[in-house]
């Protein structure tokens, strides 16, 4: 396991970016942030340290692998926004996986 240094600049620079590439993907499918902050804190920050540790944004919320030439991937496709989300997930639960992307009905019955 690659350690990495949460307080450096590096990794809050990565975390303000994902901040932002977060901010796009609810603007670009018309969803919104889990009413829960922790779930949304916890989501960006692990989505900040994939990226950094492995230069892609794998859903936190599952494996990261590495194929037989050596490459990370992430198991059963999430690279966020990953497709389950995007296909079954938000349209049928109404949140992803991980809860930090969710629909504007989702969130507003589900607060905290």
């Amino acid at each position: 396991m690659q350690k990495l240094d949460m307080s450096s600049d590096e990794f809050l620079v990565t975390l303000e970016k994902t901040k932002k590439f977060t901010d796009k993907v609810n603007k670009q499918f018309g969803w919104v942030y889990n009413p829960n902050e922790d779930v949304n804190e916890g989501v960006i920050m692990g989505l900040a340290r994939h990226k950094m540790l492995y230069g892609k944004r794998f859903c936190p919320c599952f494996m990261v692998l590495e194929d037989e030439d050596g490459k990370h991937v992430s198991a059963d496709d999430r690279t966020c926004p990953c497709p389950p989300a995007i296909e079954k997930e938000i349209p049928e639960e109404g949140k992803c996986h991980c809860g930090i992307f969710c629909t504007p009905e989702y969130a507003a019955t589900h607060d905290h």
